[in-house]
């Protein structure tokens, strides 16, 4: 099976410049971060369907993976874990996850919860609960560095296995927040589908179409179009922006019998005509490229 990327991303600097984060390229479309702190060059990794990408990452530069930090529990996340347990290096290893779920953690050993503050490294990682996609979703903040697993997309947002809607729009509501200049390091590269839906339900917006143009040429040439950060989120991401006038009104004119009267219901309607993929008819030949 082949990954829809053939270049990764190439690593990057935190805010402060103490952490270094590599994008690891895994199954089909799933984008493993491991972060490594350049003094000391201690390394973790944030989930991943199994730990072959990371492993290799770390032994080609001398990385001591020692920490392995999960936003939820599906397989393509907890995978690393098992993987781990498997060639026998997950024992001894500090393994962060939510508290909510902890019981299905490979490996726990720092069940932790919204608010928390964890020590990584000498550096602090805020702790966000950001469900919607899954009970029990965690998201990770550190020096600039969102790591959002399935809640935010570049584009986007996850699908809403456990839900509701409203929980997910609490969580992006919260994201939104966030300094604009924040890395959005999600799980998957999905960005192309995502914009082609935004598309269809904004497309007056100048700042939606220059990035259309500039996440095609990337993936022509097989680059990775994540990270962005919150302002990119703010200025094209449909599900970051359901107070938008315009928008709203083609999201009610494609789902009439949709309530329309709050941001959240607003949401859930733009979430609900998502789903229906109708927007996956539109060609490359319709966009702005």
């Amino acid at each position: 099976m082949h990954h829809v990327v053939r270049v990764p991303q190439p690593p990057f600097l935190s805010a402060s410049g103490a952490l270094e984060v590599h994008q690891v390229l895994a199954a089909q479309d799933n984008l493993v971060w491991v972060v490594v702190h350049r003094e000391n060059r201690d390394a973790f990794v944030v989930d991943g369907p199994d730990a072959e990408g990371a492993l290799d990452l770390c032994g080609r530069h001398g990385f001591r993976l020692s920490t392995v930090v999960n936003t939820h529990v599906h397989g393509d996340h907890i995978g690393i874990n098992l993987d781990l347990e498997r060639l026998g290096m997950l024992h001894g290893m500090r393994v962060i996850g939510a508290k909510k779920t902890q019981s299905a953690i490979p490996g726990i050993t720092e069940a932790v919860d919204e608010g928390d503050t964890v020590d990584v490294f000498g550096m602090s990682m805020q702790v966000m609960l950001t469900e919607g996609h899954i009970n029990g979703h965690v998201s990770y903040l550190i020096d600039g560095l969102l790591f959002c697993g399935d809640t935010l997309f570049a584009g986007g947002c996850g699908y809403l296995f456990d839900g509701p809607a409203s929980a997910m729009y609490e969580s992006l509501r919260r994201l939104r927040t966030l300094p604009p200049e924040t890395r959005v390091c999600c799980a998957h590269e999905y960005t192309q589908d995502n914009l082609r839906f935004a598309f269809s339900v904004d497309s007056e917006n100048a700042a939606l179409r220059a990035r259309i143009a500039e996440v095609w040429q990337l993936r022509e040439l097989g680059e990775s179009s994540v990270p962005s950060i919150i302002e990119t989120e703010l200025a094209t991401n449909p599900f970051m922006r359901f107070d938008d006038r315009r928008l709203r009104a083609a999201v009610a004119k494609a789902m009439p019998t949709q309530p329309f009267t709050t941001d959240a219901e607003a949401f859930a309607a733009t979430r609900a005509l998502k789903d229906t993929k109708a927007y996956k008819a539109i060609s490359d030949r319709e966009l702005p490229l």
